[in-house]
């Protein structure tokens, strides 16, 4: 019997969409980005448990090129964190990368072979961070979820989760809390096409 796994995308961004570099400084400087690590300030205990517990869940990693080779070259070592990271398959999407060294890491090559994959047995999906492949995933409607950490901060440059190929869709709240700090964690899931009327 096959399943189709779900296929779920989670987010920080800020109030003006942005996604770019939410860690560290260095994350992605790209564009001539200044503002990485924009999260930091807001994160409490009450954002780490919700974090946490999606974090456990059963699921693989599906992630974007770059996003891989960041996770990669630090999950491997911080273990404590996220003790399963080693463990789970991680799906790295690229045309350009020929052999990973990441431990349990498959490489997609084509939106054919994304969507063979998701039409496969398995757990869920993950997709963290990875803006080039989350609006791959939305041009293509294979996105069944968004959870989304929305900060109070706007930045007005920078990397936008939905940009280029973002098609009119609509999703239903499903869960939805606010941190101390004002971090809304909000997790949607696809509810069928656009309806529209008028008052």
């Amino acid at each position: 019997m096959v399943y189709m796994r779900k296929i779920v995308v989670l987010t920080f961004l800020t109030l003006d969409g942005v996604m770019q570099a939410p860690g560290g400084p260095k994350e992605d400087t790209s564009g001539g980005f200044k503002y990485g690590g924009w999260t930091v300030p807001y994160f409490d205990d009450f954002s780490g448990k919700i974090m946490d517990k999606q974090m456990k869940r059963k699921y693989d990693l599906l992630l974007g090129r770059k996003t891989y080779d960041i996770f990669a070259g630090y999950w491997p070592e911080h273990t404590s964190a996220w003790p399963q990271v080693n463990k789970i398959t991680k799906y790295v999407v690229s045309k350009t990368l020929k052999k990973a060294t990441w431990k349990n890491t498959v490489i997609v090559k084509s939106i054919g072979a994304l969507k063979k994959l998701k039409d496969s047995e398995g757990p869920d999906l993950q997709v963290y961070g990875s803006g080039n492949l989350a609006q791959t995933l939305l041009k293509q409607d294979l996105v069944d979820e968004l959870w989304l950490k929305i900060f109070p901060i706007t930045l007005g440059a920078g990397k936008k989760l939905f940009d280029k190929g973002t098609i009119p869709a609509a999703f239903t709240l499903t869960d939805s809390k606010t941190s101390p700090s004002g971090v809304i964690f909000a997790n949607f899931k696809r509810a069928g096409e656009v309806e529209t009327g008028s008052f």
